[in-house]
């Protein structure tokens, strides 16, 4: 049955592309996968399909309270007891130098500091807890 879908949608692919639909049809489904991902990157573009936005129904919440935030500011607000840890965390975390980090966490003990802009929620939230976890104060903005 498959075979017979395949055979009635033939498809003409242009000489220039030939070579390269080839290596394409011989490819194992997670390389293809890992090659999207690739030219994803590279490019900056996105191989999904867009869907149009579709207005909820009403149901009484903002669309605010509906949408979640993808992206995060992480900003440090305070140092604690553990200011030698809370630079090594800065240091690992950021991968600044041990002057940057230390001049960081000095500043941030007066005003709060941006650790990372636009960090996505998963590594925000992974920063968060190595930062608490050395005494420091981080807010997720």
């Amino acid at each position: 049955m498959v075979d017979e879908i395949k055979n009635e949608e033939k498809i003409e692919v242009p000489e220039k592309f030939q070579k390269l639909v080839e290596v394409v049809e011989k490819m194992s489904v997670l390389d293809l996968a890992e090659l999207v991902k690739v030219l994803e990157k590279k490019f900056g573009v996105s191989a999904s399909v867009p869907v149009m936005a579709i207005a909820p129904v009403s149901s009484g919440g903002s669309p605010e309270e509906k949408e979640e935030k993808s992206s995060f500011n992480v900003i440090l607000t305070g140092v604690g007891d553990k200011k030698i840890e809370v630079i090594k965390v800065v240091r690992d975390t950021i991968g600044k130098g041990l002057k940057e980090a230390k001049d960081m966490v000095d500043a941030a003990a007066k005003e709060p500091q941006i650790v990372k802009e636009n960090a996505k929620k998963e590594e925000a939230e992974d920063m968060k807890k190595k930062f608490e976890a050395a005494g420091a104060k981080i807010e997720l903005k």
